[in-house]
């Protein structure tokens, strides 16, 4: 059978498409090269965000680590349910929670580190050493445009829900009210 090529997409040009293959095949390597820790590649990227700099709120995570702030939440609640984290309310503000690693939290990014490198290591050697710097530094710049186009956009509008209107009809309650009598 004829592969079909589509007239209005080019699925190998495609800068998404090239992305997700490339984050796939980065996401293997991390899950092989640490799958002893027990630790995903976004609960690592957590680890080693508070391991730099301890008491960051979850707001300063959301944006050091680009998770969203409900999947981040969540993250830090079960992560902290294993043993791997510590939070507590702020002094400056009581509605913000400060994010440390626990002992446990410490021994599990230590633990997982060499292996991170060597995942890290692992896609990078698939590539000429001479564009290794030129790509690091492309894809940092398009990160970083990512997140100032997600600072700039407006937040999504709330979806209003409205209810409909009943009417109880009182009139024929108050007809069987009087023929009772």
């Amino acid at each position: 059978m004829a592969t079909r090529k589509s007239k209005g997409f080019d699925l190998d040009g495609s800068l998404s498409h090239l992305l997700r293959r490339t984050q796939q095949f980065a996401y293997d390597q991390f899950a092989q090269a640490v799958s002893d820790s027990g630790l995903t590649p976004r609960q690592f990227v957590v680890l080693v965000a508070v391991g730099d700099a301890e008491g960051l709120s979850q707001t300063d995570l959301v944006n050091r680590t680009g998770i969203d702030r409900s999947t981040l939440a969540d993250m830090v609640a079960r992560m902290i349910d294993r043993g791997l984290l510590t939070r507590k309310r702020t002094k400056e503000d009581a509605r913000a929670n400060s994010v440390r690693l626990s002992a446990a939290g410490r021994r599990a990014l230590t633990a997982a580190e060499p292996g991170a490198q060597a995942a890290e290591a692992a896609l990078l050697a698939l590539i000429p050493k001479t564009v290794q710097k030129d790509l690091k530094k492309n894809l940092g710049l398009l990160a970083d445009a990512v997140s100032e186009a997600k600072d700039a956009a407006p937040a999504p509008k709330k979806k209003v829900v409205t209810r409909k209107k009943t009417t109880a009809k009182k009139a024929p309650a108050r007809k069987k009210a009087a023929r009772r009598k």
